[in-house]
């Protein structure tokens, strides 16, 4: 499921607003329906390019085939604003069961009843999410206790590396901490005139996939305290994140001569991607990447590895950043338990999870998947299923606001990196007012 992260933390962002004015719906899950009886339900799902589109239809076809009685309508592309409108108003054309690739808003989906509590589903069916999905996994899709949505396929990043520009500047293999990093990356530059022939890693907050929330978790940014309010100015890892990023920014040429060649670069989704192109030697990037790439012909190797941690966290190498699909059932919905037979099949049934991961090149969402002969056993791949196994790979936490904290921090970074805020002290204290601020407006 590519996709750009910080479009889809705005979209969501914006669509938040939809929930926020009004709570949607009851926390009592009301299921009284007849999970056995005919009936048909509709799915709701973000995925529009063709190869996935296919990829759930196939499990579709699947779970109808061992629940004859329950057909499923499938609306595919759905974008959140209009998947937070539908849990909002319901209706005869409303979803049943709803996916949505914004893992940041499941704070909100919770707090506002959009979609039901499934712990008495769980419970009933004696699955304990601790022990089936992946423990990071499990923990990213509740809230406060509160279990509104199962993980459906996840993402983990790590960082993708061009093998033969490391040959050729005599790189014998991926650093580990982030000094090694700064060092690989210059040897791998080179520039040319106002521009670069070749840049060793892109660190801008507006380049792909490189975001303050993807970074955080190499650092170990606690983004919240215990209560809930916003940490940034007092926890240490926010400040050494931005500073280690601000000083890669000024070591490569500073930020207006790195965004004027990162506006030159192709588009993300596209062929042209400058990874692919040799234009960028070393990516921060998702899963889907190796796939891509693969499509793409490159004429050089490529290798994975995990994003470098600071040198003094040398011994949590291997964690990475984690986000993924959610899935629930709408609140709304008066289908409930038959909406649940298909919530459980598509996030619980190994065949099914080990099929949709290997069609779409994402990582399973369960141990049992994960353990699976039949997964897809590309080493590139693999690293990422590693990485989403390391126990200390995370997400950000929810919160009622969604990921509208993140947006204000990576706000705040942009600031610092292109130097129109010096004072990082008082800029990360406005961070935390404002979000605190936005945090109790919404809550």
């Amino acid at each position: 499921m590519p996709r750009n992260r910080v479009l889809t933390a705005v979209v969501a962002a914006a669509s938040i607003s939809l929930l926020a004015s009004a709570c949607v719906g009851s926390s009592d899950s009301g299921a009284n329906d007849d999970p056995d009886a005919k009936t048909t339900l509709t799915f709701w799902h973000g995925w529009s390019a063709p190869s996935e589109v296919k990829a759930i239809e196939e499990n579709i076809k699947s779970f109808e085939k061992k629940h004859p009685n329950i057909k499923v309508k499938i609306v595919k592309g759905v974008t959140d604003d209009k998947l937070n409108q539908a849990l909002r108003t319901g209706g005869s054309n409303s979803p049943d069961v709803v996916s949505s690739f914004t893992t940041d808003n499941m704070g909100r989906f919770c707090t506002s009843n959009a979609l039901a509590d499934l712990k008495p589903f769980l419970d009933k069916a004696k699955i304990d999410p601790a022990k089936v999905f992946v423990p990071s996994m499990a923990k990213y899709t509740e809230h406060e206790g509160k279990r509104c949505t199962v993980p459906l396929l996840g993402d983990a990043y790590g960082l993708y590396y061009n093998k033969d520009a490391f040959k050729e500047a005599g790189i014998t293999e991926p650093p580990k901490t982030f000094s090694e990093f700064d060092k690989v990356v210059k040897k791998l530059t080179k520039p040319k005139g106002d521009t670069f022939e070749r840049l060793g890693f892109m660190p801008n907050y507006l380049g792909y996939e490189t975001t303050v929330e993807h970074y955080g978790n190499a650092f170990g940014v606690q983004y919240l305290d215990g209560n809930g309010k916003s940490n940034t100015a007092k926890d240490p890892a926010v400040k050494n994140m931005l500073k280690w990023q601000k000083n890669l920014v000024d070591e490569l040429g500073g930020f207006q001569k790195l965004n004027k060649f990162r506006t030159s670069l192709g588009d993300e989704w596209g062929p042209k991607h400058p990874f692919h192109t040799g234009q960028v030697a070393m990516q921060l990037d998702g899963e889907w990447r190796g796939k891509m790439a693969a499509d793409a012909g490159l004429d050089f190797e490529i290798g994975a590895a995990p994003l470098p941690v600071p040198d003094d966290q040398v011994a949590d190498y291997g964690k990475g950043y984690l986000s993924g699909t959610i899935l629930g059932i709408a609140n709304n919905s008066p289908k409930k338990n038959a909406a649940w037979e298909l919530v459980k099949y598509l996030s619980t049934d190994t065949e099914a999870v080990v099929s949709f991961a290997n069609a779409i090149h994402n990582v399973p969402s369960t141990v049992a998947a994960l353990n699976s002969p039949k997964l897809n056993d590309d080493p590139v791949y693999r690293t990422f299923v590693d990485i989403a196994q390391h126990p200390k790979s995370s997400h950000a936490p929810s919160s009622v606001n969604g990921g509208a904290f993140l947006l204000t921090l990576q706000d705040s970074a942009q600031k610092y990196e292109n130097g129109k805020e010096k004072d990082l002290d008082a800029l990360l204290k406005k961070n935390d007012e404002q979000v605190d601020k936005d945090n109790e407006q919404a809550g």
